[in-house]
């Protein structure tokens, strides 16, 4: 066989093995939510209230994160409870956001634009919804089980692995697109992420969402 034809089952092999994972995970639970308004790329949605099991990291925003997932999914998975336990389904989306840890900055530009110290970023996994504060399994001193009220988020929904640079220019378009429509933020940006890290870049939903006053 030709390299050509070696490289060309590679790609089909490789186009299966994604097709798969997408299959795999396209029927995860997800945290829902109602579209009040929608254009094009950009949404306004209503959340209810979710359930989230949450832990904080320090340090630059992907070794923080790798952290943050691993620490959750030994939570979920049972790690943490004696002689194992029962596990807890992953849903979508693993959400997180940099903690200001003394005063809330108004949202006048992307937060994202200096990573090069340390920051305290939170990575939330939202909670399958047959659970509540008092039938989730007990949680480790350095993860918190806590409950998100309903709020109205304005999102933007992109594909892609979420680099730094397309987190800013995303994040970038969002406030632009909230301030064209008059809308007001009330909190900081949040990144959501919808897929498991072995489906493709291109098959992979990720969004930015900002929270904004009901009208």
């Amino acid at each position: 066989m030709g390299i050509g034809r070696w490289v060309a089952a590679g790609l089909g092999i490789a186009a299966v093995g994604a097709v798969a994972a997408y299959a795999q995970y396209s029927d995860t639970e997800e945290a829902p939510y109602k579209v009040v308004l929608e254009d094009g790329e950009f949404e306004v949605r209503e959340y209810p209230a979710i359930i989230v099991a949450e832990v904080t990291h320090t340090g630059q925003r992907r070794q923080a994160r790798s952290a943050s997932f691993r620490r959750l999914a030994a939570y979920i998975f049972g790690q943490d409870r004696p002689r194992g336990g029962d596990k807890i389904a992953m849903t979508a989306p693993v959400l997180s956001d940099r903690v200001d840890q003394d005063e809330k900055i108004a949202m006048t530009a992307p937060v994202l634009q200096d990573q090069t110290g340390s920051d305290t970023w939170r990575m939330r996994f939202v909670m399958p919804a047959k659970y509540t504060l008092e039938t989730l399994p007990a949680a480790p001193p350095d993860i918190i089980l806590a409950e998100v009220p309903a709020r109205r988020m304005a999102a933007v929904r992109f594909s892609g692995n979420a680099r730094e640079a397309t987190l800013i220019e995303m994040e970038a378009k969002l406030l632009d697109w909230i301030a064209n429509r008059g809308l007001t933020t009330v909190g900081g940006p949040e990144y959501a992420g919808y897929d498991a890290p072995m489906v493709p870049g291109p098959m992979r939903r990720n969004e930015v969402m900002i929270e904004v006053a009901a009208e």
